[in-house]
């Protein structure tokens, strides 16, 4: 077998591991069930338990999911967002090097901040024209009503 060869062989079976690997990873790990917009999806990990939890007993929960709040209007970007958080989800509790309780970063609180502003826009509107602050992390619907969609 000459160089060539070897080396094909090699990236044959190195891509056949990953693709492996991958694919039982999506199974064991209910991957799928992350493309529906069912909130019980995110509940797959016990660490999403308690924000499951809170939204069953929520005051949005007759009026929005998981999805509504946590990913942006658009097929595109509501599915690359959701693949970004799929792999570093992965990623840090496989690495077990997640924070406990989990924290939202700093791209999602945008996201959610937006789907705020979004659904109560006639509210929203009033308040930050009133202020003169239409965007300004001054006035933030997350930071005062942080707990009204996983309510405790």
């Amino acid at each position: 077998m000459n160089l060539f060869t070897l080396k094909i062989v090699v990236a044959a079976i190195g891509i056949g591991l990953a693709t492996g690997i991958s694919a039982y990873t999506f199974v064991y790990a209910k991957g799928y069930s992350y493309l529906s917009n069912d909130p019980s999806s995110c509940a797959n990990c016990h660490i999403m338990e308690e924000q499951y939890s809170g939204w069953l007993k929520g005051s949005h929960r007759s009026v929005a999911t998981c999805n509504d709040c946590h990913t942006p209007e658009g097929f595109v970007a509501k599915y690359a967002t959701k693949a970004s958080n799929g792999f570093w989800h992965s990623y840090y509790f496989t690495t077990d090097s997640f924070h406990e309780p989990i924290q939202i970063g700093k791209t999602n609180l945008e996201i959610t901040e937006q789907a705020c502003r979004s659904c109560h826009l006639p509210m929203v509107e009033s308040i930050t024209v009133s202020s003169g602050q239409e965007h300004s992390e001054e006035i933030s619907c997350v930071r005062c009503h942080r707990g009204v969609g996983h309510a405790k």
